[in-house]
């Protein structure tokens, strides 16, 4: 039965009660061990994992929609580095395609916590295989950082039915450097630009960067740095006044289908990014966060009354 709305819901990150209470005030029951809608859709924007005190929750709410039809879901960086964390690399004995480094252990240290036992890990590392890295729905867009046509066209023909990750894919886009990494990670971790020298910034890690996240809808000609910073609004104000360079490229147009992203952390209230461009993350992982959803009922022109969230308590 074709829906007749859909509800996208952002980023969770192992926060399982506010997931919940979210479908419940979206008019989601819970029958037969699992949510369900009688008239519409749940869509996730991925980012299910890491951070939280309930991965496998989360992960016993979302799987069972999707597999039901209930819901649909798009994988987020973080179940794209939990593959490549899990998998052997070829090319290195003894090594994994995503290195277990100290940084990289503690980052997914929420995961790994609950999902010791083996069979509890291989079926959640099956069921990420199976996540597409996006969703095209003809009047409606899915991905979970940046919708990047010519990322999207360079890997069409390296991606799975249903555009899923392969094994070979996750290989090539785990080599630094290689157009696999560039596309897949402009998808799933946003488009991103090298600043200037002598400019950086710490992030909300503590972790120092030199590249910045871009507002990727927006044309860059007559853009500076500052304007075109997506992330907190304390580091867009450190950032230099000075024009992009020319071979930055980047721009959604405005007549496409709108188009639902997470991963980026907003803050305040929600609102679109522009007419036919939303994110959805609210970092509910955070203290005072929201799990915030858009109720989608055909309009190609966004509006800030169909938001919806529960906070984080």
């Amino acid at each position: 039965m074709q829906p007749e709305g859909y509800d996208l819901i952002g980023d969770i990150h192992g926060h399982a009660e506010p997931l919940r209470g979210l479908l419940r005030r979206l008019g989601y029951r819970y029958r037969d061990g699992r949510f369900a809608h009688p008239t519409r859709q749940a869509i996730f924007l991925g980012d299910f994992i890491d951070r939280g005190p309930e991965q496998r929750g989360v992960l016993e709410v979302v799987r069972p929609m999707v597999m039901d039809g209930a819901a649909l879901a798009v994988m987020g960086n973080h179940e794209l580095n939990a593959l490549a964390f899990h998998t052997p690399d070829p090319a290195a004995h003894g090594e994994h395609l995503r290195r277990r480094s100290a940084k990289n252990i503690d980052q997914h240290r929420a995961f790994l916590d609950e999902h010791e036992h083996p069979e509890v890990l291989d079926a959640a590392l099956e069921w990420f295989w199976d996540l597409p890295l996006w969703l095209d729905l003809g009047e409606l867009r899915v991905v979970h950082a940046a919708w990047d046509t010519p990322a999207l066209n360079r890997i069409t023909d390296r991606v799975a039915p249903g555009n899923r990750l392969t094994q070979p894919l996750l290989e090539a886009a785990s080599r630094p450097g290689t157009a696999e990494q560039n596309a897949v990670e402009n998808l799933l971790k946003g488009i991103e630009a090298e600043l200037p020298a002598g400019h950086g910034f710490s992030d909300k890690d503590g972790h120092h960067r030199r590249y910045i996240r871009l507002k990727w809808w927006r044309y860059p000609q007559g853009e500076t740095w500052r304007s075109m910073f997506l992330g907190p609004p304390g580091v867009a104000a450190k950032l230099p006044e000075a024009p992009l360079p020319p071979d930055v490229e980047t721009g959604y147009p405005d007549t496409a289908p709108p188009v639902f992203v997470g991963h980026y952390w907003m803050v305040g209230e929600p609102t679109p990014q522009a007419a036919n461009v939303a994110c959805l993350d609210y970092s509910v992982a955070r203290d005072g966060g929201r799990l915030v959803a858009y109720r989608w009922d055909g309009e190609q022109v966004l509006r800030d009354d169909k938001f919806d969230w529960v906070e984080r308590r």
